[in-house]
């Protein structure tokens, strides 16, 4: 499969014969980053901004999974689970969610907005994960410390950091570079996209940088 970035926590995912997906489009007015000129047949939202709940964006999508459950499409198998943004004990505090996708056995966890660590219940709950797409850069999700926490207990093959300051982004978030510090990793060439097979996932967790910028 294929997983594509297009800034903050936008991914486009395909599969030759199943369902192509895009998660939380954004309004580019809004955020910074150039126009979305994406098709896909599913729009996952994680939650209601306008950084991430933005599906006029995409074309020809017949499915915008808004809400938790157990959804097949297009043969991929998709689980949304709810998580709490702030705090379960404060009122009106803002829902997060989770989403894992299925692609014919291989896992890839897109985390949103997720701001607190989840307990080891609930990342066993989550199952085998083998790309994991973490917030890194702070703000209304999780900073370095915790996004680095959160991934050495989902334990992926594969990180992609997200949600983190670059040139093209209006929001106040921290860089890259913090989070790099925090995992005790130098300079990594962003890709263009990754390409990745489950028989050829890498035995420990390496950590994948994409580029946002595409012609």
């Amino acid at each position: 499969m294929e997983i594509t970035w297009y800034g903050l926590s936008c991914f486009r995912l395909s599969e030759r014969g199943l369902a192509t997906i895009v998660t939380d489009p954004y309004d580019a007015e809004v955020v910074g980053y150039a126009p979305l000129k994406l098709r896909a047949d599913i729009v996952t939202i994680s939650h209601d901004t306008p950084g991430h709940n933005y599906p006029q964006a995409v074309k020809g999508a017949r499915h915008v999974l808004t809400s938790p459950g157990e959804y097949e499409i297009g043969g991929v198998f998709i689980t949304a689970i709810q998580t709490d943004g702030i705090g379960k004990k404060e009122e009106n505090s803002r829902r997060n969610l989770l989403f894992v996708f299925d692609y014919d056995g291989l896992t890839v966890a897109h985390l949103g907005d997720l701001r607190q660590v989840p307990s080891q219940a609930e990342i066993e709950n989550l199952g085998t994960i083998h790309v994991a797409l973490v917030p890194v850069g702070g703000g209304s999700s999780l900073n370095a410390a915790k996004a680095a926490e959160v991934i050495s207990l989902l334990e992926p093959n594969i990180v992609i950091p997200m949600h983190y300051a670059t040139p093209s982004c209006r929001l106040p978030l921290d860089p890259l570079q913090k989070f790099l510090k925090e995992m005790g990793t130098g300079p990594v060439e962003p890709i263009p996209s990754l390409k990745i097979n489950k028989n050829a996932l890498p035995e420990e967790t390496r950590l994948v940088i994409l580029s946002w910028e595409h012609e």
